[in-house]
């Protein structure tokens, strides 16, 4: 039977030629001639329903249930010291929060706490402030002890602009500074501005922003390892490379690493069908001086968030591990992603992804009713997770009385 999609699939044959500069020519032409082939096919979109819940699978001993529904389009989550959930709403231009008063594992109430954010994005909260990131601007706001928040304080003006990646997204390391994932402003690229596909640092007010890392695309999740205080990110590949390439990447972030966007990806493998070339080097050489990753996971994949498991609710063995949300493909034939992944971790070195939550992709791909977006831990422990195209908000927590499967 022929497979019927939402959009069907649409094969892509892309040719690349690199430029000729030595004799023989035609010579040169015919050997750097490269084919690849690659798809756009978007499974049907499902409204939700408590019923599809039923296709949901996660290790035995965890339970599944809606903290919130209803809202939009939730992206990232951040959690306050006394436990309320704040939401950025990209859509809505707005952040919201979320509170479980009565500890039930589902939100009492939602309220708008800061309208009018246009494309607030990326959220932290340090010290009992909370800090917003649009595609251009940060803001600081204080978190007050009655639950009121305060008016927002605009930190940084000018960021990069978006482009085709506008969700910046935001962190606190160790260090106690602010770190600002900025992503590329195209597919693949040599940018014009240098703060573009970069990982910046700042002081918490927002002032002397540097670039701390180049050559990533699109790290939106990234987090710093409990134990090691090593910065870990999960970054997007460029599309229109194959439905096998390249590969999702999850890298140990140094300061003044480059990790090879747009010239190469992966294990420093050269994109061929890039016309541009770094100044004053060839691809290969500026490649070889450029870190690899650690690990690699399914191209198109579509990482978006990253947390480490620090809480005591689940068992021993998750803590320290790394939970991420893959929030699924459009560039590829099958689809993957559609599903949160955990990045096992030994001796604090990640050792393999392995799949913790999933049946949000079904009907063999045809279907899905999720997509991952924002991760959090709440306060009693349990993992929180927002899909961004059915406005609900999921939580994840363990309980060993649960019947074996």
């Amino acid at each position: 039977m022929r497979r019927k999609w939402f959009v069907a699939g649409l094969a892509a044959c892309v040719w690349a030629l690199a430029p000729a500069t030595r004799n023989d020519a035609q010579q040169m032409r015919q050997s750097q001639l490269h084919r690849l082939v690659g798809h756009l096919a978007k499974p049907e979109r499902r409204n939700f329903s408590e019923d599809l819940m039923g296709l949901l699978w996660a290790p035995d001993g965890f339970e599944i249930n809606i903290f919130a529904r209803g809202l939009g389009n939730p992206r990232m989550l951040a959690v306050g010291r006394d436990g309320a959930v704040y939401v950025t709403r990209r859509e809505q231009n707005d952040v919201i929060v979320l509170v479980d008063r009565d500890d039930d594992g589902r939100s009492d109430s939602t309220r708008t706490v800061l309208p009018n954010l246009k494309g607030a994005h990326g959220s932290a909260v340090n010290h009992d402030q909370l800090y917003i990131c649009t595609d251009t601007k940060l803001y600081r706001a204080e978190l007050r002890s009655d639950g009121s928040i305060g008016t927002p304080k605009l930190l940084i003006e000018r960021l990069p602009d978006g482009g085709q990646h506008p969700n910046r997204t935001l962190g606190f390391g160790p260090d106690g500074m602010l770190y600002i994932s900025v992503g590329s402003s195209c597919n693949a690229c040599d940018e014009s501005n240098e703060e573009h596909a970069t990982m910046l640092r700042a002081r918490p007010d927002g002032s002397q922003r540097a670039i701390y890392a180049r050559g990533l695309r699109n790290t939106i999740g990234f987090a710093w390892h409990p134990q090691t205080r090593e910065l870990w990110g999960m970054d997007n590949g460029s599309d229109w490379r194959g439905d096998d390439a390249p590969p999702e990447e999850l890298n140990r972030i140094v300061e003044g690493g480059d990790y090879g966007w747009p010239f190469c990806y992966g294990d420093r493998v050269i994109d061929r069908f890039l016309s541009a070339e770094p100044k004053g080097m060839t691809r290969e050489q500026y490649c070889a001086r450029t870190r690899p990753p650690v690990l690699s996971c399914e191209a198109h994949s579509a990482p978006l968030n990253l947390v480490f498991y620090t809480a005591g609710q689940f068992p021993a063995e998750y803590r320290n591990d790394a939970f991420v949300t893959m929030r699924g493909s459009w560039n590829r034939l099958p689809p993957v992603g559609y599903k949160i992944v955990r990045i096992r971790f030994q001796n604090s070195r990640p050792e393999r992804v392995e799949d913790f939550l999933t049946g949000f992709l079904f009907d063999e791909g045809q279907a899905y009713f999720g997509r991952p977006a924002g991760l959090a831990i709440a306060r009693d422990g349990s993992l929180l997770f927002s899909d961004d195209t059915n406005g609900v908000i999921y939580r994840i927590a363990y309980r060993e009385t649960r019947a074996r499967r």
